[in-house]
C-alpha cells in the first residue's frame, strides 16, 4: 500500500513539473532564433524534426511552450489525435488547431470585451496541398466563423493569468498565393502584465514586447482587424 500511494505521488508530481508556470511561460525559449516551419515528421514531405529548441516559428513556439518541452504532449498538440504525418497535422489555426485542441484552450474571446467582431473563412485544405506541396488529396472546404475584438475596441485589461492571442487579418488575395483564405496571420502569449510573449519574424527571435504597442503599429495597416483570445485549460 506504501508503495502504491508512492507511485501514485511520483505521478502527480511529474504531472505538475510537466506544464510550466504561468507567468514563465515560453520564457526558456526567450532568445532563440526565428526560422519559419522548423518542425516536420523527419521524413518526406517535410524532415525537419519533430522537436527542437533552438528555433521557432509564431506556431512552433505556442506549441512547444504549451507542451513545456514535453515531445508526448507536442505531438499531441501539433497532430489530430496525437497521429503523427503530414496530412494529419493541425496546419490551419482556424479549422484544425482550435477544434483538435479543444481539451487544452477555449475561445474566450467575448469574456474581454462587449464589442464582438466576426471573420467567416473557408479553408481550402485540398487546393492549399496542391498549390504549396504538389500534393493530391481530397478534403471537402471547411467553414469557420472567427469572433475578434476590433483593434479599435482594444481596452487594457488583464486575465490574471496567460492567454493565447491570435491576430486576425482579412486579406482576399491571399488565397491567389497559396489556394486558400486565412484568417490568423501571428499568435503568441499575452501575459497578465500585458507583455506580448512571441516568436517574432520581424526581430527574427523569441521577443517580449509591450502588448498596446505592438497593437498599436499592427492597427496601421487596415488588413490587420483585431485579436482573437484563447485560454489555457
Amino acid at each position: 500500500m506504501k508503495n502504491s500511494c508512492l507511485c501514485f505521488l511520483f505521478v502527480l508530481f511529474m504531472t505538475a513539473c510537466s506544464q510550466p508556470a504561468p507567468q514563465h511561460i515560453g520564457k526558456q525559449y526567450i532568445g532563440a532564433k526565428y526560422v519559419n516551419d522548423p518542425l516536420g515528421e523527419e521524413m518526406a514531405p517535410d524532415s525537419d524534426p519533430l522537436v527542437r529548441f533552438d528555433a521557432f516559428d509564431c506556431v512552433t513556439f505556442v506549441e512547444t511552450a504549451l507542451a513545456n518541452g514535453d515531445r508526448d504532449i507536442l505531438t499531441k498538440i501539433r497532430y489530430k489525435n496525437g497521429e503523427i504525418g503530414f496530412l494529419t497535422r493541425n496546419h490551419f489555426i482556424e479549422s484544425d488547431w482550435i477544434k483538435n485542441n479543444s481539451d487544452i484552450v477555449q475561445d474566450a474571446t467575448e469574456k474581454y470585451s462587449d464589442v464582438i467582431a466576426q471573420r467567416k473563412v473557408t479553408i481550402d485544405k485540398q487546393k492549399w496541398f496542391k498549390r504549396v506541396h504538389n500534393i493530391d488529396v481530397k478534403i471537402p472546404k471547411t467553414t469557420v466563423t472567427i469572433k475578434y475584438i476590433p483593434y479599435d475596441n482594444i481596452q487594457t485589461f488583464s486575465s490574471g493569468k496567460p492567454l493565447i492571442v491570435l491576430f486576425i487579418v482579412d486579406n482576399p488575395k491571399i488565397a491567389d498565393k497559396i489556394g486558400t483564405d486565412l484568417a490568423v496571420a501571428h499568435m503568441g502569449f499575452l501575459l497578465p502584465d500585458g507583455t506580448l510573449r512571441h516568436a517574432s519574424s520581424h526581430f527574427g527571435r523569441v521577443i517580449d514586447v509591450d502588448f498596446n504597442e505592438y497593437i498599436h503599429e499592427r492597427a496601421k495597416n487596415k488588413k490587420n482587424l483585431g485579436i482573437t483570445l484563447l485560454e489555457i485549460k
